[in-house]
C-alpha cells in the first residue's frame, strides 16, 4: 500500500517551472543589487539664466577645487550641468562654498546625492529605488497663496465682460476701472446710469453687490464681489495652484512628491531627494506667463520713455537689453490659451526656441489677428510675478514684484493659428524653463515660501539605519524560529523568505517606487506574513503524515493549504488596495510595499518552496521527513 502511493504521487516539477524560478531569481538579484552601493555626496553646478557653460567653465571648476586641495572622485558634464562626486560629506560641503565663491551669480551651486551604481548595472537600466523625504532627505516648503491678488485678478477679469454687456445693450459708459475694493462704472448722466444698473443687476446680481452713487460729478455704479463669490475665487485659486504645482513637480521628475493643502491659503510641498533648492524654488514659485501683442508702429518709443506718456491705445514696454518698444494695449492671446510647449533649436539660426500649441479659442484669435496684420510685428511679452518679504524700518513687509520683458518682436510673414515658434531666448535652459511653465499652466495667484526646511542626509541615514535594523532583526528572528520549529523544511522556508525580500526590493527598484519609513514597516509586516503561508503548508503536511504516505502528505499539504493561503492574502491585498486608493503620502507608501510583498510572498511560499521540496524529496523513496 505504501509503495503504490509513492508511485502514484511523484511530486516532480516540470523543467520549465525550475527555469522560471531561476530566471526570476537572477532578475531579482540583478535589479536589487543597485541598492547596496548607496550614494556619493556630490555638488551640482547649473548655469544661471542667460548663462551658458563651455570648455572654459570646466577648467574654472577644476582650478577652483584644486586650489582648495579637494579630492574629486569624478566630475561629469551632462544635461547642461556639472555633477562632481566626492568621497565624503565634509569635502562636499567645502566644495559647495568654494564653487559658490568662484561663480557668484553666474551659476546655481547645490548639494546633491548621486547613485554609486556600477556602469554595467546602469547599462541594464538597474537603478536603486527612490527614497522618501524621511529617508533620503530633500526639501520641505510651506507656501502662502496671495489671496488678495487672486481677488484683484477676479475683478480684472470682469472689466472686459462688463464693457461687452454694456455695448451689447448700447449703453454708453465713460470708464470701467478698479476703485479700492470694487469696480467703478462711470456714466455721463443719471438716466444712463439707471438703465445700466437695471441691465447689470439682471446679469451680475448673483456675483456682485451693486451700489449706485449719484453724488459725484460723474454718476457711477460700484460693483463689489459677494462674500460667496470671494470664497469661491479663493478656493479656486488654492486648487489651481495645487494642480499647477503638481504639474511643475512632475516636469521636474521628482518621485512621489507630497503636495497638500494646509488651512485655507497655504500649501505644503515636499520634494524627496531634491538638493537643488534654488532650482526647485525658481520653478515652483514662478507665476510666469506670456502675452502676445501687436507692436504699435506709429508711435515713438524713445520719446514715450522720456516723457513718460505713451500714445492712446498703446503701452510702453522694454526689451531685456533696455530698448523701449510700444505695444498695443489689447492682448491677442495669453499663457492661459497654451495647450502644449516644447523647447528646441531654431534650425536657421541655431538659437533656442519654444514650439507653442494653442487651444481652439486662442488659435482662432491668432488666426484672425495674423490674417489682418501680415507685414506688421507681433511681440512676445514674458511676465513674471513673485512675492518677496523685505525688511523696511525693522518691519517685515510683503512686496509684489512684477517684471515684464519683451523677449521677441518679429514680423508676421504669413497667417498662422494654433502652432508657431517663440525665438529670441537667451539660452537653451531658459527655453526649457519657459516651456515647462507654459505646459504646467500659470498659477492663479502669486505664492511666497514662508517656511523652508532641508532634511539633511545625516537624518535620512539615521532613519535608514534604524529601518534596516528593524527589517534585519525581524528577518533573523523568523529564520531562527522556522529552523527550530520545522528543521530542514524550515531552512527551505528561509531560502524562500530571502528570495521574497530580494524580489520585493527588485520590484520597487524597477517601478522606481518611493520607499519611506511606512514602506519599511510594510516590508517588516510582509516578512512576518510571508512565513505564515509556509506555516500553514507545513502544519498540513504534519497532519497528513499521520494517515498518508510521505509523498501524499507533501502533495496534499500544498494542495489543501493553497485555498486558505489565497483567501488570507487576497483579503489583505484588498485592504492594501483600499489604503492606496484613499490614503495619501506615507499611507500609500505602506500600501505599495504591502501589496508587492503579498504577491511575491505567495509566489515564493507556494512555488519556490515546492520546487526545492520536490527537488529534495520528489520521486524518491523517503522514510522520514525532517519537519
Amino acid at each position: 500500500m505504501f509503495n503504490s502511493k509513492q508511485n502514484v504521487i511523484a511530486n516532480k516539477y516540470p523543467a520549465w517551472k525550475y527555469l522560471l524560478l531561476i530566471v526570476i531569481t537572477v532578475i531579482g538579484l540583478t535589479y536589487a543589487m543597485p541598492n547596496i552601493f548607496g550614494d556619493d555626496p556630490a555638488v551640482q553646478v547649473s548655469p544661471a539664466k542667460s548663462v551658458e557653460f563651455n570648455a572654459d567653465t570646466q577648467v574654472k571648476v577644476a582650478d577652483a577645487l584644486a586650489a582648495a586641495n579637494l579630492t574629486v572622485k569624478s566630475s561629469v558634464y551632462e544635461g547642461g550641468r556639472f555633477l562632481i562626486r566626492f568621497e565624503n560629506t565634509e569635502d562636499q560641503l567645502k566644495a559647495k562654498s568654494v564653487l559658490k565663491d568662484a561663480f557668484g551669480r553666474q551659476a546655481v551651486v547645490a548639494l546633491n546625492l548621486a547613485p554609486a551604481t556600477p556602469e554595467f548595472l546602469r547599462s541594464l537600466n538597474a537603478n536603486p529605488m527612490y527614497l522618501g523625504l524621511d529617508l533620503r532627505g530633500g526639501v520641505h516648503f510651506l507656501m502662502d497663496v496671495d489671496m488678495e491678488t487672486a481677488v484683484a485678478k477676479a475683478y480684472q477679469r470682469y472689466v472686459d465682460e462688463i464693457k461687452g454687456v454694456l455695448r451689447l445693450e448700447k449703453i454708453r459708459y465713460r470708464s470701467v476701472e478698479m476703485e479700492e475694493d470694487a469696480l467703478a462704472v462711470t456714466f455721463k448722466d443719471i438716466p444712463t446710469m439707471e438703465k445700466a444698473l437695471e441691465t447689470l443687476s439682471l446679469t451680475y446680481s448673483d456675483r456682485f453687490l451693486l451700489k449706485p452713487v449719484e453724488e459725484t460729478a460723474s454718476p457711477k455704479i460700484l460693483l463689489t464681489l459677494t462674500d460667496q463669490t470671494i470664497a469661491e475665487t479663493q478656493k479656486y485659486a488654492l486648487q489651481q495652484n495645487i494642480n499647477t504645482l503638481r504639474n511643475r513637480v512632475n516636469e521636474l521628475g521628482v518621485a512621489e512628491p507630497v503636495i497638500q493643502q494646509q488651512g485655507d491659503r497655504r500649501i505644503v510641498v515636499q520634494l524627496p531627494g531634491v538638493q537643488d533648492t534654488a532650482r526647485a524654488k525658481e520653478i515652483l514659485g514662478a507665476t510666469a506667463t506670456l502675452e502676445f501683442r501687436l507692436v504699435e508702429e506709429r508711435g515713438d518709443a524713445y520719446r514715450a520713455e522720456k516723457t513718460g506718456y505713451a500714445p492712446h491705445g498703446s503701452v510702453l514696454y522694454h526689451f531685456r537689453d533696455g530698448r523701449p518698444i510700444l505695444l498695443k494695449r489689447s492682448t491677442i492671446v495669453s499663457g492661459e490659451n497654451v495647450v502644449n510647449a516644447a523647447s528646441g533649436l531654431d534650425p536657421q539660426q541655431g538659437s533656442a526656441m519654444v514650439n507653442v500649441t494653442l487651444d481652439g479659442a486662442g488659435g482662432r484669435k491668432m488666426l484672425a489677428t495674423t490674417k489682418k496684420n501680415v507685414g506688421n510685428r507681433m511681440a512676445v511679452v514674458f511676465i513674471e510675478n513673485r512675492v518677496e518679504t523685505v525688511m523696511e524700518d525693522g518691519v517685515k513687509v510683503k512686496k509684489r514684484i512684477t517684471t515684464r520683458d519683451v523677449i521677441n518682436a518679429a514680423v508676421i510673414r504669413g497667417q498662422f493659428a494654433d502652432r508657431f515658434q517663440i525665438t529670441g531666448l537667451d539660452s537653451p535652459q531658459e527655453a526649457q524653463d519657459l516651456a515647462l511653465l507654459l505646459r504646467a499652466g500659470a498659477l492663479a495667484a502669486p505664492m511666497e515660501i514662508v517656511e523652508e526646511r532641508t532634511v539633511g542626509p545625516s537624518l535620512g541615514q539615521d532613519n535608514i539605519n534604524q529601518g534596516f535594523m528593524s527589517v534585519l532583526i525581524g528577518f533573523l528572528l523568523v529564520l531562527v524560529l522556522m529552523v527550530w520549529r520545522y528543521k530542514y523544511f524550515g531552512m527551505v522556508a528561509n531560502v524562500a523568505l530571502t528570495l521574497n525580500l530580494i524580489i520585493i526590493i527588485a520590484v520597487l527598484s524597477m517601478l522606481q517606487a518611493t520607499l519611506t519609513l511606512p514602506g519599511i514597516a510594510g516590508i517588516v509586516l510582509t516578512v512576518g506574513m510571508a512565513v505564515d503561508a509556509n506555516v500553514l503548508i507545513f502544519e498540513r503536511i504534519r497532519e497528513e503524515l499521520r494517515n498518508s504516505s510521505i509523498q501524499t502528505a507533501i502533495h496534499v499539504g500544498y494542495e489543501k493549504a493553497f485555498v486558505t493561503i489565497a483567501d488570507a492574502n487576497i483579503t489583505t491585498l484588498l485592504a492594501a488596495i483600499v489604503l492606496f486608493s484613499f490614503g495619501t503620502g506615507p499611507i500609500k507608501g505602506f500600501a505599495i510595499t504591502l501589496s508587492i510583498g503579498i504577491i511575491t510572498s505567495m509566489f515564493t511560499a507556494i512555488v519556490g518552496t515546492r520546487a526545492i521540496i520536490n527537488l529534495m524529496y520528489g520521486n524518491k523513496r523517503v522514510e522520514k521527513l525532517s519537519i
